[in-house]
């Protein structure tokens, strides 16, 4: 059994990064669901989307929630749920993040929300004509 992989994003940001993600690993090792929001959408459905789709990845190691944005809706949603024991929630989601995330598919909720912690800041680079820079 694995720790549960739940995007929530704005539009299709959240579909585009994990088929970005499997494409780069040839397979998805964790399993995966994503909830993307558009503007029209009604926050009640979303909800219970959320939840439908947290039961879904249920498979008795917790679930890692990774949101685009901290403070928007995506976010706020998935922290309905920051208080559960079996539910971590990470917002900033990026490239690096997943990725770092799928390449653990062993660890423990607790490690993965490390590992998306630190693919995500670490990801993060400023690069001049001199060469890139952390």
């Amino acid at each position: 059994m694995a720790v549960g992989i739940l995007i929530v994003s704005h539009n299709h940001i959240g579909t585009e990064l994990i088929n970005t993600a499997r494409q780069m690993l040839t397979c998805c090792p964790l399993p995966a669901k994503v909830i993307s929001i558009e503007i029209k959408d009604n926050p009640d459905q979303v909800r219970l989307k959320f939840e439908q789709r947290l039961a879904e990845l249920d498979q008795g190691n917790g679930i890692l929630v990774l949101t685009d944005m901290f403070g928007s809706t995506p976010s706020n949603i998935a922290c309905t749920v920051s208080d559960r024991s079996d539910v971590r929630v990470v917002s900033g989601l990026n490239l690096p993040m997943l990725i770092r995330v799928l390449n653990y598919p062993n660890l423990t909720l607790d490690e993965l929300e490390e590992k998306a912690l630190s693919g995500g800041q670490e990801g993060i680079v400023r690069c001049h004509h001199s060469g890139c820079q952390t």
